[in-house]
């Protein structure tokens, strides 16, 4: 039987075939692409991202989208309905309302950020504090989030108004702190499951200082949740906020926040549900659609970010 042989090159060894590539998913796959891809899969938070944005783009270009002054009035014009100069129609004063809604998400989504923004920070401080000191600290702490979370949050919010009074910025803080136990809560419940890690114990071991362990290995490998809920807790922000101007205790008229429109149209009178119902209809919308796009992307991040939903 003749015996295969294998091609020669020219040093008389045998031809060394190409290099297999590796596969295209093993060279290219990192926790960022991940991430994409996870977030991208989920049609709901991708609209959800995609209403955000329109949101942002509007409050951040509403002197340049918005067709009409927010303030200007003409009282000859109550209640008129949408038309092509108008199409989303006038309000009790004769505004336009479609200039009001646009000039509403600079303010209603600002103060939903400020708000959050505090919540995180105070709440990231301390979670952060409950959780790696334990002991009598966490029980202390924890005690004092528990007495803020018995309250239902808008009563709460109002107390907090009522005591520092009306206004849009006092609203803000009403409601940064009646968020601020739930990211705490969150941080904590983080900051125990990463406290005991190999990597923590090696940080201790070469004897780095409490601040170089929380700062270089807790508080980086805590941040997914902290992500998450501070997303979710936008929504909260930007309904509390919402409802607090519509009780007269947040934004002050004239000033265009969604909330303060609703109540500015139940304050005309029974009018407004012969003639004017457009008047309450979209401040009411542009509330809705931003709470759930909100919600939408607050639910996308976390499956994104949970490794248990990467395939």
């Amino acid at each position: 039987m003749a015996e295969a042989r294998l091609p020669k090159g020219s040093g008389g060894g045998p031809v060394a075939g190409p290099e297999l590539a590796a596969p295209e998913a093993v060279r290219t796959r990192t926790r960022w692409s991940d991430f994409r891809r996870a977030f991208v899969s989920n049609r709901l938070a991708v609209a959800g991202a995609a209403v955000m944005a329109a949101f942002v783009v509007m409050a951040v270009f509403a002197p340049l989208i918005a067709p009409y002054d927010p303030l200007a009035q003409n009282l000859t014009e109550k209640f008129a309905p949408p038309s092509a100069e108008h199409p989303l129609g006038q309000d009790e004063l004769g505004r336009d309302i479609l200039s009001r809604v646009i000039y509403g998400a600079r303010v209603s989504l600002t103060a939903g950020i400020a708000a959050v923004a505090f919540a995180t920070v105070a709440g990231t401080l301390v979670g952060v504090v409950s959780g790696y000191a334990g002991r009598w600290v966490d029980s202390v702490l924890m005690r004092l989030m528990d007495v803020l979370l018995a309250f239902p949050s808008i009563l709460l919010a109002i107390v907090i108004v009522t005591i520092l009074g009306q206004g849009l910025a006092n609203a803000m803080l009403a409601v940064g702190i009646v968020l601020l136990p739930q990211i705490a809560r969150v941080v904590r419940s983080s900051v125990i499951s990463v406290r005991e890690r190999d990597y923590v114990e090696a940080e201790r071991a070469i004897g780095a200082s409490h601040a170089r362990i929380i700062f270089s290995a807790i508080l980086p490998n805590s941040m997914a949740p902290l992500i998450v809920q501070a997303t979710l807790a936008l929504a909260t922000a930007i309904l509390d906020v919402a409802a607090l101007s519509f009780l007269g205790l947040g934004a002050q008229p004239p000033t265009p926040e969604w909330g303060a429109m609703l109540t500015d149209a139940f304050r005309s009178g029974f009018g407004v549900f012969v003639n004017g119902q457009h008047a309450i209809l979209f401040p009411g919308i542009a509330i809705a659609l931003a709470v759930l796009s909100v919600n939408f992307v607050g639910d996308g991040l976390r499956d994104a970010l949970d490794p248990r939903h990467r395939r």
